[in-house]
């Protein structure tokens, strides 16, 4: 009877979560699997057509290429982020004087709306009037010259997103027990034998959650990267697969497929999640104190 209880008191008190994972997670995946299946252009009444939007995407290179795109963007910007992030922990940690005050600085640009910073950073790059082809005295074309657009739209990213990795680096080298580098310097460690050997690696719980959020945060840009470069950018080089989404349900109003691009892309995006997980759970200890 007592067991009863307390089972029926775990399964109130976890009725709160239930509901929000139910209506905000697996609700909306069976919404988007249904609209897969249908003709719909937003306005008219939906027609079951059973898996023709599947072969209409599968026949359409737009998203094929698309995703390219999206593997690109991300090839980019996850390391050079990562990277930054963690040489800008490195240095705040280091308690050095202004430390709190450029921590702060460091997190405005990720608290700030995407396409706000799109819009500011359209205007830095403009090529006629743009601050940037001031400061360097001579005309560039940064979003509209095919070879440059994907790579400043990539930039811009990068500095949005540097004090997030940072603000999660910097707490996972607080976590590290100073006793551990002590104990090395005793043994004649050198700085970058401490670091490459103990930062690191008991750095890897911080990296795995890094990582994780912030590819699934960059195969979902869209805010920024229309707000620089709409329509895809020059020749299409900045299309990425959730531009694609958008363009296909609300400019093309083919709903039906633009819920079949979402569907392949969250699919893709658990076998990234899980292929990391695996990665760094053989690799990941949580216990700092042995």
């Amino acid at each position: 009877m007592r067991r009863r209880q307390e089972t029926r008191t775990a399964y109130l008190l976890l009725a709160p979560s239930l509901f929000g994972i139910g209506a905000f997670l697996v609700l909306p995946i069976l919404v988007v699997a249904v609209l897969a299946t249908q003709r719909w252009d937003l306005i008219g009444p939906r027609t079951f057509v059973g898996f023709d939007n599947v072969v209409a995407v599968a026949a359409d290179g737009r998203f094929v290429r698309s995703l390219l795109i999206t593997a690109g963007f991300v090839a980019i910007v996850i390391p050079a982020q990562t990277v930054l992030g963690l040489v800008a922990a490195l240095l705040l940690n280091r308690g050095l004087r202004g430390s709190a005050a450029f921590r702060v600085l460091y997190v405005l640009p990720w608290i700030c709306a995407p396409l706000a910073l799109g819009v500011m950073w359209s205007w830095v790059l403009a090529p006629t009037d743009g601050a940037l082809n001031a400061l360097i005295g001579r005309r560039v074309e940064w979003l509209a010259d095919p070879v440059l657009a994907m790579p400043s739209v990539a930039a811009v990213t990068v500095w949005t997103q540097v004090g997030y990795v940072a603000l999660f680096f910097s707490a996972g080298l607080r976590a590290i027990p100073d006793t551990v580098h002590e104990a090395a310097m005793l043994d004649g460690a050198s700085p970058w034998q401490r670091f490459w050997r103990i930062t690191l690696p008991l750095l890897r719980p911080t990296t795995f959650f890094v990582l994780v959020t912030q590819i699934i945060a960059t195969f979902q840009v869209f805010d920024s990267v229309y707000a620089l470069t709409p329509d895809g950018g020059p020749q299409g080089v900045t299309d990425v697969v959730a531009g694609r989404i958008y363009y296909e349900a609300f400019e093309q109003r083919a709903v039906g497929q633009a819920a079949v691009m979402a569907l392949v892309l969250f699919v893709l995006l658990v076998a990234v999640t899980v292929v990391q997980q695996r990665w760094f759970a053989r690799r990941t200890t949580y216990d700092l104190s042995t």
